[in-house]
């Protein structure tokens, strides 16, 4: 039997910060965790690795809280602790950044910030707003933000919700009197090079006083701002790897079990031909609130990518593409025929697919199951007449599950227990499903994907553009745009302002991109 040492006891002169014992954790269908061991030494950066599905979300859960494993220990600062909700682990230090987000939209950054530790931000029942507006600008001005801490959390960027996170998690050093352990969960997934140099920075200095978990799925990233990375494959213990001299194909190796491919980008997959002497999707002049006269033209079986700066205009001209952001000037023809932009329902009857960035809040119904997800926008395929047959429903749904290799118990499944890689080819299955769609608009569709599961959906875009879907891609990184694409659109201050050819074996380099976007 395992004795729980009582919080007063002392703890060994020389115990890691934070340390894991043999952790399982069983779900319906799903063994998450098979006996993790893992250890954070105090005053390190230490990496954490592993596939969508290799239980890295489930084992960070458990160390703040939110899971409780079956089996194992958990001990903090040598002391074994039972850690049964997020403020029982603030309590002894941790603190979590979450890849989902978990700001309260409809209040300020302050409020956010300070949730749940006020201290003198409240008297009497009563915020008083110039404290709590400088308790939160201390932690601001650790990452060298100038967000207001006034303004509604609602009216921020991603990127700037992602750095008030980041804040708000800096609290825990005033909550707790031992020295803090903070997870960080994909913190660089949306962030621009000069953030991530600022988070790095940050990171640098918590090691200072604190120990970090580091979770991403750039490995370079991982290596760059790590001292030690452990690896998790199939919900357990992998191995580690020292930081300093390691190569991304090191850790990947671990990952995956063999090698990396040489070609990541599975370019000898694509069948190419002479493109087509009118393009598929043609664009002229199109302006809306952020961006001005865009043009864009982009042919079937062609993978265009778009590039540029955070507030670039370029994700909002991939939704206006959909009909889900305003425009009010320019026109658009896909084979020939006008493009109705009023609405996302016009740009579905005209055969466009779009994958949002926010898988979690755009691109799918967490609650719903797999099926449901997969054919929310094609209902008459799974239907005979006005009545849905659930055989005809079962057969498509299990097709594309064999075909994209999703990996889910059951078609039933709620999507959102899904790792993160699977989720996106349901999101992807959905647009396929009905065979009939011309133009894919992908904005940033690895976002948050381990390497093999990016390999499959390199794979996957590939293939479809052989059948003659043209494809245009908001990429994760210069790297994958250069990778995947044929042709590179550069916007800068709202404007397309540089095309540059991307043919195999004739590719830019990210310097020749960056160049154009400054």
């Amino acid at each position: 039997m395992n004795l729980q040492i009582e919080p007063d006891a002392p703890a060994p002169a020389t115990a890691p910060a934070l340390e894991v014992r043999g952790l399982v954790k069983h779900f319906p269908g799903v063994k998450a965790l098979d006996g993790v061991d893992l250890v954070v030494h105090q005053h390190e950066v230490l990496g954490l690795a592993g596939e969508n599905g290799a239980g890295k979300s489930t084992l960070l859960k458990a160390l703040v809280g939110l899971v409780r494993p079956d089996a194992g220990e958990i001990l903090v600062r040598g002391q074994q602790v039972k850690l049964r909700s997020i403020m029982d682990a603030a309590d002894h230090g941790i603190g979590m950044v979450f890849q989902e987000q978990s700001l309260v939209p409809n209040l300020t950054v302050a409020e956010n910030i300070v949730l749940g530790s006020e201290g003198p931000g409240v008297r009497g029942g009563l915020y008083r707003w110039d404290t709590l507006r400088g308790l939160a600008q201390e932690q601001l001005d650790k990452i060298g933000s100038h967000i207001d801490p006034l303004a509604r959390t609602d009216t921020l960027s991603f990127a700037d919700r992602q750095m008030v996170e980041i804040a708000k998690v800096l609290r825990i050093e005033q909550r707790s009197s031992h020295p803090p352990v903070i997870i960080l969960d994909e913190p660089t997934s949306v962030l621009e090079p000069k953030e991530i140099d600022a988070l790095f920075t940050q990171v640098r200095r918590l090691r200072e006083f604190a120990s970090v978990v580091f979770v991403s799925h750039r490995l370079d990233e991982v290596l760059d701002v790590c001292d030690r990375v452990a690896v998790l494959r199939g919900g357990r213990s992998e191995g580690e790897v020292v930081a300093q001299g390691a190569e991304p194909e090191d850790l990947h190796r671990m990952m995956i079990g063999a090698t990396s491919s040489a070609d990541h980008y599975h370019d000898a997959v694509c069948e190419r031909t002479d493109a087509p002497p009118t393009p598929r999707l043609v664009v002229r002049g199109l302006t809306g609130a952020t961006f001005q006269d865009v043009d864009l033209d982009v042919h079937a079986g062609e993978i265009v990518g778009i590039v540029g700066v955070h507030g670039s205009g370029r994700e909002d001209v991939c939704r206006a593409l959909f009909g889900a952001e305003a425009t009010t000037a320019g026109e658009a023809t896909l084979d020939g025929e006008a493009l109705d932009l009023s609405g996302t329902r016009a740009a579905c009857a005209a055969g466009i697919g779009y994958v949002p960035a926010e898988r979690k809040t755009e691109g799918m119904v967490g609650p719903m199951s797999v099926a449901d997800n997969m054919l929310l926008t094609k209902q008459s395929a799974r239907c005979a007449g006005p009545l849905v047959r659930p055989r005809k429903q079962a057969r498509l749904v299990d097709t594309w599950i064999e075909r994209l290799s999703i990996r889910t118990p059951h078609r039933s499944t709620p999507i959102g227990r899904l790792s993160g890689g699977n989720q996106q080819k349901v999101v992807l299955a959905r647009w396929l499903v009905g065979g009939d769609v011309r133009l894919l608009l992908l904005d940033h569709p690895t976002r948050g994907l381990d390497v093999g599961a990016r390999s499959e959906v390199y794979r996957l875009m590939r293939e479809l553009a052989n059948s003659g879907v043209a494809t245009v891609l908001l990429a994760d990184s210069l790297e994958e745009a250069i990778g995947m694409s044929d042709r590179i659109v550069v916007m800068s201050d709202g404007r397309a302002t540089a095309e540059v050819a991307a043919p195999a074996g004739g590719k830019p380099t990210p310097l020749d991109l960056v160049k154009e976007m400054v």
